[in-house]
């Protein structure tokens, strides 16, 4: 990539970024990571916890949903995502708002009207959820052509 104008290219700047992504603080902060689970095995984990909890497909795409469409009522969330249950999504909406993702607002109307919206702790894992969509865009022909590949030689 072409510097811009008025910029100055200096190497030491590139090569003190690489080392220190490829071997340096992202490695041991992920061994840290490890090593904290070890020791919390047979207690509660944060990190496993947590992701066991928003890792499922519904979980995803109903933070997705509701970060880029704001807030929505349930049958629309239900028809925009189309392939859900209704009891999955009842599940799911309820496990996002236990975890404090999600915000459920009741009306007092006839018939009764209840509406879903992202929390902000829920906007916060919306936006790390979207780096992990775009990764899954870029290189989602690359994954279905490795399965395929790897089919045909029968594995």
């Amino acid at each position: 990539m072409a510097p811009q104008e008025g910029t100055a290219v200096f190497d030491r700047h590139t090569a003190v970024t690489i080392a220190e992504f490829d071997g340096g603080s992202g490695e041991k902060k992920f061994r840290k990571i490890f090593e904290e689970a070890q020791q919390t095995r047979n207690g509660p984990c944060p990190v496993r916890d947590v992701i066991a909890r928003i890792s499922d497909k519904w979980s995803l795409l109903t933070i997705l949903l509701l970060g880029g469409y704001g807030t929505l009522r349930f049958n629309e969330i239900r028809h925009r995502i189309g392939d859900i249950s209704q009891r999955m999504l009842t599940v799911t909406l309820r496990h996002l708002e236990e975890d404090g993702l999600v915000s459920r607002r009741i009306y007092a109307e006839v018939p009764p009207r209840v509406e879903y919206d992202l929390t902000p702790l829920g906007r916060s894992l919306m936006e790390q959820v979207s780096l992990l969509t775009e990764w899954a865009t870029l290189n989602g022909t690359s994954i279905l052509d490795a399965r395929r590949s790897s089919r045909r030689k029968g594995r």
